[in-house]
């Protein structure tokens, strides 16, 4: 069963059970999943349809921490029970020391040797971390091994 076709069945699921706030979110996020696949003529797989979701949640994350600000902790509230339904259908992030690992063979086999080669050892390792590690942070290691 392919991330698409799981996320449709949970909103069925969440229909049966008359579950309106998960219903909510799911629908939320197969309507940006559809309206990618509008926007670019194609057919989103597994891969694609995670970058739609750490694009929520991203946008999730945004919007609960300037709810918090403003003191709207019920909004807040809301965007953070999005989080966790979005945060489901996430991979299994990897742990610190396989990211290290992973930093470390991009290095090797890309052979980047200063600070320039940064963009190369990213492409390389951009598609293996996808949706399973905070790239921010990723950068900053290969930064640090680099330089």
């Amino acid at each position: 069963m392919t991330l698409k076709e799981r996320i449709t069945e949970d909103m069925k699921t969440a229909m049966r059970a008359k579950d309106t706030a998960r219903l909510s979110a799911v629908r939320l996020l197969l309507a940006a999943i559809k309206q990618k696949e509008v926007d670019e003529r194609i057919q989103l797989d597994d891969a694609a349809v995670t970058a739609v979701i750490e694009k929520l949640l991203k946008q999730r994350k945004d919007s609960a921490t300037q709810y918090e600000a403003a003191n709207r902790m019920d909004l807040a509230d809301q965007e953070k029970f999005e989080i966790g339904v979005l945060s489901a259908y996430m991979p299994q992030p990897f742990s610190a020391e396989e990211v290290a690992a992973l930093v470390k063979q991009a290095v090797a086999e890309t052979g980047a040797a200063s600070a320039k080669d940064m963009g190369k050892v990213m492409a390389w390792l951009k598609p293996k971390l996808a949706g399973r590690a905070d790239m921010t942070a990723v950068s900053g290691q290969v930064k640090a091994g680099l330089g």
